[in-house]
């Protein structure tokens, strides 16, 4: 896959503060395109966008592909999708960031041929819960969702009950307790959601690196679309 670097600057809009001001926050991003992005200008793409883990917040932007996705596309893994990598700032969290997120990928959108029904977003740890959270958020933008070992922090799941679900924790972690997940599942489940529930019996924390290196977890992504 094609690699590039960039930054998405905050939206005036989206990040108004109560005094009415405007911070001059960005987001870096690694891109990745396939190969054959530029094969047809008429055809739309799948979006990926990848949240890492409270690990790779840093000033080297290259750390967020130490897992996932990222990893495996540098590794040269070529996938049939648009991704995206941002970087959380060292002294954030995802879940406050979701609106700087949302203007991410209108920025991408905007500059990429991006097929609008076909957005996802996953992550793992700290980028589950910044996955659950974005989705509650804006559950408009995305076809589906796949959070890692994340949870919701009094949030309810509700407006997440139309888009599918499949989420991943491992039975034994005791960085973020399994617990997190079933909660969001079993509120999930009493509204009648589409939700998958994969528990891995005997792992701790690192549950995605199974997850992103099987095929099935790509191939179930990417048959969502929104308008279905």
């Amino acid at each position: 896959m094609h690699r590039s670097q960039s930054a998405s600057p905050a939206s005036r809009a989206a990040e108004i503060s109560a005094d009415g001001s405007s911070p001059a926050d960005t987001l870096r991003y690694l891109i990745h395109r396939p190969e054959d992005y530029d094969a047809d200008p008429q055809k739309r793409w799948p979006l990926v966008l990848f949240l890492h883990g409270a690990g790779e917040r840093s000033a080297d932007l290259d750390l967020v592909a130490t897992h996932g996705p990222p990893k495996l596309a540098d590794a040269g893994h070529e996938f049939p999708f648009v991704l995206v990598t941002p970087q959380c700032p060292q002294e954030s969290q995802w879940v406050p960031e979701v609106t700087t997120l949302s203007v991410l990928l209108d920025e991408v959108a905007a500059a990429h041929r991006i097929d609008p029904e076909r957005v996802y977003i996953t992550g793992l740890s700290m980028g589950g819960f910044g996955t659950w959270s974005m989705a509650v958020r804006y559950p408009e933008r995305f076809a589906a969702i796949a959070p890692i070992c994340g949870g919701l922090w009094m949030q309810s799941a509700a407006p997440i009950r139309d888009i599918p679900v499949w989420t991943f924790h491992g039975e034994d972690d005791t960085v973020v307790p399994i617990s997190f997940t079933e909660e969001i599942v079993a509120e999930l489940e009493a509204l009648g959601a589409e939700v998958r529930f994969t528990r891995y019996p005997g792992t701790g924390h690192d549950a995605w690196t199974r997850t992103y290196e099987n095929p099935e977890f790509y191939d179930w992504l990417l048959a969502h679309r929104r308008a279905d």
